[in-house]
């Protein structure tokens, strides 16, 4: 990646490094989707390229829907060299850790998710779903549907969103997850929010799904407002609508880990270089 591939906005990046805040998505940015969400552990690559970063960017931030302590143990970002000053927005901001915090607790479970936990199960089965695997996250819970039949997902959205009402929870849909969670963050609000807190003058988002287009309207007003925007879509055959908007799209993770290992390389920062 030299100077004469790049935007003006990543020419920007490359002028003032120090005003810049890298923010990236978790499950299909820095991991792969796996049918286990268990076993979604972060991109070496990618997480070796955001360490070496983290010596000359100005902030760097995970903002995920994944609770915090799972992000952080899928990632092993305790302790990891150079990301001293990472920040992990997790449950889509109503969580927020960093290393100094030590290892995270586990999230608290809401009552009202606890109560759809219960109901869950007999839901599914009642909507000949019973294979759908059920992800408590604390704040939320995700239905996953991959590996059921081809069209599950969209056939259990509509009635999902009545019974997540029901329960005063709102759903989302994602790439073959359908997620009922509490109300009142997303990932457009922590992106204005890490914006504020460290007086950023750029920012670089990726992620690859519906619950990243919020952080994409987010860079958006912030750019109709004179900040430099870089918008990355960790690209695959099952989303398009980030695609559309972004200015760069990579070939999923590994295309990540690419665009991140340039970028560092572009700075001139050796392997194993982290801040200190």
């Amino acid at each position: 990646m030299n100077s004469a591939e790049m935007s003006p906005a990543l020419n920007r990046v490359m002028a003032d490094p120090g005003g810049t805040l890298l923010a990236l998505d978790f499950d299909g940015t820095l991991a792969h989707i796996v049918d286990d969400p268990a076993r979604a552990f972060g991109h070496a690559a990618a997480l070796d390229a955001v360490a070496r970063l983290a010596s000359v960017l100005g902030q760097i931030a995970i903002v995920t829907g994944r609770p915090v302590w799972q992000a952080v143990e899928l990632g092993g970002l305790v302790a990891r060299s150079g990301l001293e000053r990472l920040i992990v927005c997790g449950q889509y901001g109503a969580e927020r850790w960093t290393p100094a915090d030590g290892p995270p607790p586990h999230s608290t479970v809401l009552a009202p998710v606890e109560r759809v936990l219960d109901a869950l199960p007999g839901w599914l089965a009642e909507h000949d779903a019973r294979a759908a695997r059920i992800e408590p996250k604390g704040l939320a819970v995700a239905v996953h549907t991959r590996g059921l039949a081809p069209g599950t997902r969209d056939r259990l959205f509509a009635p999902l969103a009545v019974l997540a009402t029901e329960y005063g929870l709102v759903a989302e849909l994602g790439r073959e997850v359908i997620e009922l969670r509490s109300d009142g963050w997303d990932k457009g609000r922590v992106i204005e929010l890490l914006a504020s807190e460290f007086s950023v003058r750029n920012i670089v988002f990726a992620g690859d799904d519906l619950g990243d287009l919020p952080a994409y309207d987010a860079v958006d007003r912030l750019r109709s407002n004179g900040m430099n925007g870089y918008l990355i879509c960790s690209g695959s055959d099952e989303q398009s609508a980030l695609a559309q908007r972004a200015d760069v799209v990579v070939p999923g993770p590994d295309g990540v880990a690419g665009w991140l290992s340039q970028l560092a390389d572009a700075f001139g920062l050796d392997q194993g270089r982290s801040s200190t």
